[in-house]
């Protein structure tokens, strides 16, 4: 079979995997297709054939292998998915490998999180433990070349060198376990470049960056992303290494979630064992209920958990579990809205296909996914202006205690709080990496310590340095937000002196939502005591009416 003809033999099979696991593959457990959807199914499969066939033959530019994949894994396959709904996906095997390393939470490579600035890629942090970090290599330094290939500026020839990409560059970095990659280092300060020979390692990816006690017996746990066999262990070893303490905050602000089963994991920390965490149901299977296992084990503090608009899916999950079961106040804004869970069925050819198999529902039933019929891929996941103002027209379902809580639009916090929006100002500092690029030109000539504040002294040289790079200030835009730019500039220099938990640390402590959070432990604290006399009553006056 030639190329060709295997390819287009290959688009439609994926089509008919694609219909057939929404109807007769997937319906194993209710009941046979009708003959009626079954030579529609033929009919829909028979136009799309005939469609590619057309275009393969009589399109104006000759149909070469790139053009061929573009047209089909990129155009034909999405597009087909994403009018079911906007979480069911098809895999290239590019694709497929990526999402399989996330998944994973662990790579083989250097351990270096990398940008682009202009036609340079820089260092953003290289993770503690690594080789990258071992090496010395630090925030700042310009990645130049990779075994001797240079990334920018003139090749050896004499000729331009076509910018390297943030994912060109990544991948040249990771590679087996065991091999070596030469790296040339550019940083400010020194008048050579430094070539380094580091030796690739299993890179761990944590969820769990920042774990610590924020004021003294609060705890603080930071959950980045639900990965496999790691966010549930991180969590509980997170706990018992903060040691006693009579309250804590969750923050799930922009998590995208994650494995369920670490969802599942994290959320049993918090309850009760055998209470209801999350439900699945979908047509083609019978309905999966996951409980909590192992139980709080003791842990009784009250929580609140901080959520934002990027919280979804997994994250949710959590949330939506501790809020039916009135065991944490959720604070913050509304969350994402992602209910479909997906099923990730391997293809030929390391391709895959994800396909909304579930819904999921919180322990009252809530059902957090958010409404996308009529809106664009873009709007629904950028501009979601089609969430509820409102209560009003949501479906309500009731807590533990019998508190409303609403479904259809992702989690509604029980107490909001507006994340701060920056001014233009910011917005100028941030699009530009002033402070980023600060440090890096700061430590030239001045030594960090762990008691560094920003003084006026400071602030001046950051003001000289604004100057020098040509981004416009007054001294009421400084004053204006003089907090927000000591805790950055505080932070990008500790990060790249302490490493990125000593960063992290900076910013929490100035967070004006980790405050408040801190501040509601008394309103978390009346929550669940109330909750247990409400449910104590109902209990009661249920064993009495039975007598």
């Amino acid at each position: 079979m030639n190329p060709r003809a295997r390819r287009s033999l290959f688009a439609a099979l994926i089509f008919l995997i694609t219909c057939g696991i929404a109807g007769a593959l997937l319906d194993r457990n209710a009941g046979a297709q009708s003959a009626g959807d079954q030579s529609t199914l033929r009919d829909s499969l028979k136009q799309f054939t005939n469609t590619y066939s057309v275009v393969e033959q009589n399109y104006a530019e000759p149909m070469t292998k790139d053009s061929i994949d573009t047209a089909i894994y990129d155009g034909a396959i999405p597009d087909m998915l994403h009018v079911l709904d906007p979480h069911s996906n098809f895999y290239d095997p590019k694709a497929y490998a990526e999402m399989r390393e996330e998944q994973s939470g662990k790579y083989y490579g250097v351990g270096m999180q990398i940008m682009q600035q202009g036609d340079k890629i820089v260092v953003v942090t290289p993770f503690e433990g690594t080789p990258s970090y071992k090496a010395g290599i630090r925030p700042g330094d310009v990645i130049l070349a990779v075994n001797g290939k240079p990334l920018s500026g003139t090749g050896p020839d004499g000729k331009p060198v076509k910018p390297a990409t943030t994912l060109e560059v990544a991948n040249m970095l990771k590679g087996p376990k065991g091999t070596s990659v030469s790296v040339t280092i550019g940083r400010e300060g020194r008048s050579q470049p430094m070539v380094l020979n580091l030796v690739r390692a299993e890179i761990p990816r944590t969820s769990v960056d920042l774990a610590y006690d924020i004021q003294p017996g609060v705890g603080y746990i930071h959950i980045k992303d639900f990965a496999e066999e790691a966010t549930g262990r991180e969590v509980s070893n997170a706990l018992q290494q903060m040691g006693p303490i009579h309250g804590l905050v969750i923050d799930l602000r922009g998590n995208p979630g994650g494995l369920l089963s670490e969802a599942v994991s994290v959320a049993g920390d918090f309850l009760q064992k055998g209470q209801l965490i999350v439900s699945q149901r979908g047509r083609a299977f019978p309905p999966i209920s996951y409980r909590a296992t192992h139980g709080d084990q003791g842990r009784n503090y009250p929580i609140v958990v901080l959520v934002n608009r990027g919280t979804a899916s997994a994250a949710e999950i959590v949330s939506g579990a501790l809020q039916d079961h009135d065991r944490a106040l959720i604070a913050g804004e509304t969350t994402f809205g992602k209910g479909l869970v997906q099923t990730v069925y391997p293809l030929s050819d390391n391709t895959a296909l994800a396909l909304t198999t579930y819904h999921y529902y919180t322990p009252s039933g809530r059902l957090i996914q958010r409404n996308y019929s009529g809106v664009s891929m873009y709007d629904y996941f950028l501009n979601p202006a089609d969430r509820p103002h409102s209560d009003a027209n949501r479906e309500v379902k009731l807590t533990d205690s019998g508190r409303p809580v609403y479904g259809g639009g992702g989690i509604t916090p029980d107490v909001k709080i507006p994340a701060p929006k920056p001014n233009h100002f910011q917005d100028v500092l941030m699009d530009q990496y002033a402070f980023f690029n600060f440090a890096d030109d700061y430590l030239v000539n001045h030594t960090v310590t762990k008691d560094f504040k920003v003084d006026d002294a400071v602030i001046h040289d950051f003001e000289s340095y604004l100057t020098s790079k040509h981004i416009p200030w007054t001294e009421q835009d400084i004053n204006g937000v003089r907090d927000w730019i000591d805790m950055s500039i505080k932070s990008f220099l500790f990060g790249s002196v302490f490493g990125q938990e000593a960063e992290l640390k900076v910013r929490a402590a100035w967070d004006p939502m980790i405050s408040k959070a801190v501040a509601l432990m008394p309103q978390a604290q009346a929550l669940e005591e109330n909750a247990k006399k409400t449910i104590s009553m109902k209990t009661h006056t249920t064993s009495a009416s039975v007598r």
